[in-house]
């Protein structure tokens, strides 16, 4: 079976963001518009060819499609194997798993995470190293340039492989095989977390939770690990049918669209536990009864109690975060001991570090946690790594993070999202903070004295590269921080992101409302953006 060349020109809006190339499908439906990026991945990966190659998704609409179409792509330029999820189907840090332990020379991840799918709404694809982690800036920037510049893209004609039949098959003079999409990820999980204590946990007839799967990847990841292997009752994952369209939902486990899991832990008999993940299974939300842990204090608390669960017995090298993420996190690394990194948004930042074995741990504010086990965030090991922490200390939630502020002090923190606006106007807003920047150090905003104002600029310890522009901080004595950042997850508009924090260290005023206890550092950020002016907006979409 002879590859065949296709003629074709080059698209003008194909450069990756900080998770890849994500459009709406109608976008990718475009002719040629998937096999231009695909073609681009082999013309820059040299190494592909001859080696072996991972391919899975979320399982959102499209998913099936681009699938069969990299596995014919793939087959014309020479990959020896593929390994593809029954189904097209892996979680994000499942195919970091499955790149990893058999040592592939890549993977490419169809996902537009926790972004809305369906045939109106959005798809994504990305490429994954052989370390397991997305593609740094060096590899996206060369996929981009080829695509800017591609003249015929390969494929072979072929029927469609079975997808949904576990077993080894041939596709030109490629190698199939379609996988268990579950198995090895598994199996990773059992061996970092203490499954028999977990299960006494769900046993002791004291404990109730729910993981709420919204109906995106992690529906089986859960049902085998919770309920199969560990021994929950069945029902404990709710949602845990994959859909196309997410059954319509919204697959970002936030306390905006998992309003049904928030509800359940409310009230005297509220859950004791409840959890969720996004559309691809990195993010997670951690629950409660009446209690949220925000994505910044639970990196901090997992820091500090990392040495609870087995993988992590004799504790951790280091912490990183992104630098939106509230500083929780760096008050337990300086009494542990031990390095805190802080990085520009991007899980591509971590795995330099991580590869490295500088860090064991790290995290963004948007709901994503991670370790070094794979080198994407992982939102059902977050909750493991929480079921293994309550059975090990045998505390609530809320008594569980109490002790810990108590211990170090709380980091109040919100995040402001403005979703859909003006790219210009947005873009626009940013500028004029720049522009204010270097007279912003030493003045009085409110009752709040400015210590530092910039645009953060990051070099990486390990490869000396420089990330500049990652996002407006402005940082007041005492450790509170205004941090202003366009998002580049969206597929249509802007989003402008707004991180507020302040410390407090005095446990009385711990149990505050962050809303209440931020608000006039929320003024201070509206009103030095000129937000409802540029925007249109007089409060946010979303608040977290």
């Amino acid at each position: 079976m002879e590859p065949k060349r296709v003629a074709t020109q080059p698209f003008t809006d194909q450069r990756p963001g900080t998770s890849g190339l994500r459009k709406r499908v109608r976008v990718f439906e475009q002719p040629n518009y998937l096999e231009n990026f695909v073609q681009a991945i082999f013309d820059t990966q040299k190494g592909l060819a001859g080696g072996v190659l991972v391919v899975g998704g979320d399982g959102r609409y499209y998913n099936r499609t681009a699938t069969q179409t990299i596995l014919r792509m793939a087959a014309a330029n020479r990959v020896a194997k593929v390994l593809v999820g029954r189904g097209g189907i892996l979680s994000t840090p499942a195919a970091s798993c499955v790149i990893r332990k058999y040592r592939t020379g890549g993977g490419i991840v169809l996902s537009a995470s926790h972004n809305p799918g369906g045939p109106d709404a959005d798809f994504g694809i990305k490429f994954n190293v052989a370390a397991g982690g997305p593609a740094p800036e060096s590899v996206t920037e060369a996929i981009y340039a080829r695509t800017r510049e591609i003249g015929a893209y390969f494929t072979v004609d072929s029927p469609e492989i079975d997808l949904d039949r576990l077993g080894t098959s041939t596709l030109g003079g490629m190698t199939v095989e379609v996988i268990d999409p579950v198995a090895d990820y598994a199996d990773l999980m059992a061996s970092l977390f203490d499954f028999p204590a977990i299960h006494q946990l769900f046993n002791s007839g004291l404990f109730r939770m729910r993981f709420d799967a919204m109906h995106a990847v992690t529906g089986p990841y859960a049902i085998e690990i919770l309920e199969n292997r560990i021994g929950a009752e069945p029902g404990t994952v709710i949602n845990g049918e994959p859909l196309e369209d997410f059954g319509g939902g919204h697959p970002d486990p936030n306390l905006a669209h998992a309003q049904e899991l928030v509800a359940m832990t409310q009230g005297t008999d509220g859950l004791d536990f409840a959890a969720a993940s996004d559309g691809d299974g990195d993010r997670n939300m951690i629950l409660g009864k009446n209690f949220f842990v925000t994505p910044s204090d639970s990196l901090a608390v997992l820091a500090a109690n990392a040495h609870q669960a087995p993988g992590y017995k004799d504790g951790i090298v280091g912490v990183a975060r992104s630098m939106p993420t509230s500083q929780a996190a760096d008050r337990v690394a300086e009494q542990l001991g031990i390095e805190c990194y802080e990085t520009p948004t991007g899980w591509k930042f971590f795995g330099n570090l991580l590869d490295a074995g500088r860090i064991t741990l790290c995290g963004e504010e948007s709901f994503g946690t991670g370790s070094d086990h794979v080198r994407e965030k992982d939102g059902l090991w977050a909750v493991l790594f929480w079921l293994n922490l309550l059975a090990a200390r045998k505390q609530s939630v809320k008594d569980i993070v109490h002790e810990h502020w108590r211990r170090f002090g709380r980091n109040f923190y919100t995040r402001h999202d403005y979703e859909g606006v003006d790219a210009k106007a947005a873009a626009d807003l940013v500028d004029h903070l720049r522009i204010l920047l270097p007279e912003l150090p030493g003045k009085r905003l409110g009752a709040y004295q400015v210590e530092y104002a910039d645009d953060f600029a990051y070099v990486d310890p390990v490869d000396g590269s420089r990330s500049d522009r990652q996002g407006v901080r402005i940082g007041f004595e005492g450790g509170s921080r205004v941090v202003f950042r366009l998002s580049g997850t969206g597929t249509e508009g802007a989003t402008l992101r707004v991180y507020i924090e302040a410390y407090e260290s005095d446990p009385v005023k711990h149990d505050q409302d962050p809303q209440t206890a931020l608000q006039p550092l929320i003024l201070i950020a509206r009103e030095l953006a000129q937000i409802e002016a540029r925007l249109g907006r007089a409060e946010p979409d979303v608040i977290t």
